[in-house]
Formats: C-alpha cells, sequence, structure tokens
C-alpha cells in the first residue's frame, strides 16, 4: 500500500467520531496502524480510550461507513488492542486544544 492511499484512509477515518470526547479518533491518536491488500481488505489497528468502552461497536460501524466511500477497499476489519495503551500523548495537539488539555 502506498502513501497516498494511507493518507486517503486516515482522512475517511478522521470522520469517524468518538461519541464520548466529541473529537475524531484520528486525532485522538487511538489509530495505531491502517493496512490495505491487494484484495481490498482493510485492516484497522486500534485502541479505545477505555478498556470495556460501550462505543466500540458503534465505533466499529462508524469506521466501516467511512472506508466505504473508498472504492480500493471491499472488506473492513476492526483490530482492537490494549498494547500500547492509549494515553493523552498519543492525542494530536488539535485534539489536547479542542479538549482543553495542556500541551
Amino acid at each position: 500500500m502506498d502513501e497516498a492511499m494511507k493518507e486517503n484512509l486516515m482522512g475517511a477515518l478522521e470522520n469517524v467520531i468518538d461519541p464520548e470526547l466529541g473529537i475524531d479518533i484520528v486525532n485522538l491518536g487511538l489509530i495505531y496502524d491502517v493496512d490495505l491488500d491487494d484484495d481490498g481488505l482493510c485492516v484497522v489497528t486500534m485502541t479505545l480510550t477505555a478498556m470495556g468502552c460501550p462505543l466500540s461497536a458503534h465505533i466499529e460501524a462508524d469506521i466501516k461507513h467511512a472506508l466505504s466511500d473508498i472504492p480500493e477497499v471491499k472488506e473492513t476489519k476492526t483490530n482492537i488492542v490494549w498494547d500500547p495503551p492509549w494515553g493523552k500523548d498519543k492525542m494530536s495537539r488539535y485534539a489536547k486544544i479542542a479538549l482543553g488539555i495542556p500541551d
């Protein structure tokens, strides 16, 4: 997968908003990796802000929907991992400002 496609996928994922925080999952630093194979399978490796987050199914559905607009993506799989654990240090400057967290 080339860098332009990766940017395209990450751009689409910026449309997925974390319902609790109201910030997209890319700027929150929840996306650890995104990969697209030759068969059109897009695997999104991500974490959540809290273990046992009741909104994980909602976020997964939003991811599938956001990536469905990209013609090369035929199928989406979300792989939720807890290592490395998420922390405020993974957030973009934009997300920190929006949530009032000092840099």
